[in-house]
């Protein structure tokens, strides 16, 4: 359940009910033809899939992570590791103060793998909370269904590309980008990168069939549940 559906007395109640709550992070950067929020909208939903059947909160998408090879396109917005690191901090901390003990960082942006180092620091500042760090779709089953599907899953191609972020007025482009030089294109800065990359998808198909697409999500949605269903540890000061 979305915590913006809750007033605080909703949220101090289901703390005391259970101590597990989701706090998805994405980023605002280019998507090639889709939108520029894919990576928030995708973490977001996949939580919230998983989470109300189990009347978990999820607190509201962090919407802006680390993307600084896009900044060179329109409407990205990056921040720098020190700022990503200071709100993710700060956030925490009140849900710890709200009274929330096992929490699941659920990542929808692969820039933001700091974070999940982040964690373990917190994890051991503190000695009273649990967090786990998951990115959703590079999670062991999701990801193998999507090689199975199609070996070039990667930024803004078919693999972020659900009937959810999509663009009504920006169709997906027929058949299939060449893969780009990836290795070249992370030792570019943005502007050269941006040359590099054209759209901005990585390469392969821009769009494969949906009945693919939702048998994916199912997945992806399967593993965020099994990682807040547990194991937790459990916590010795609760």
């Amino acid at each position: 359940m979305k915590v913006a559906e809750m007033n605080w007395r909703d949220v101090e109640a289901a703390a005391v009910r259970d101590p597990r709550c989701i706090l998805p992070i994405g980023s605002t950067e280019q998507h090639a033809q889709l939108s520029l929020c894919v990576d928030l909208i995708l973490a977001e939903k996949v939580a919230t899939d998983a989470a109300d059947p189990l009347d978990i909160p999820v607190f509201p998408v962090i919407p802006y992570g680390l993307a600084p090879y896009f900044n060179a396109y329109p409407g990205t917005i990056c921040l720098r590791v020190e700022t990503l690191m200071a709100v993710v901090r700060d956030v925490v901390a009140s849900l710890c103060r709200s009274g929330f003990r096992q929490i699941l960082i659920v990542n929808g942006h692969g820039g933001n793998n700091p974070v999940g180092a982040l964690a373990q620091e917190l994890m051991a500042e503190s000695g009273d909370v649990s967090i786990k760090f998951h990115n959703w779709w590079n999670a062991p089953e999701t990801w193998a269904k999507a090689q199975a599907i199609d070996k070039t899953g990667s930024h803004a191609n078919w693999m972020e590309n659900f009937p959810w972020t999509r663009l009504a007025h920006a169709p997906a482009p027929a058949g299939e980008k060449p893969v780009v030089d990836m290795a070249l294109m992370k030792a570019s800065p943005p502007d050269i990168a941006r040359d590099i990359l054209g759209d901005g998808a990585f390469g392969g198909p821009w769009q494969r069939p949906d009945e693919e697409m939702l048998a994916l999500w199912e997945i992806g949605v399967k593993e965020v549940r099994e990682a807040l269903e547990g194991p937790w540890p459990v916590l010795g000061n609760r």
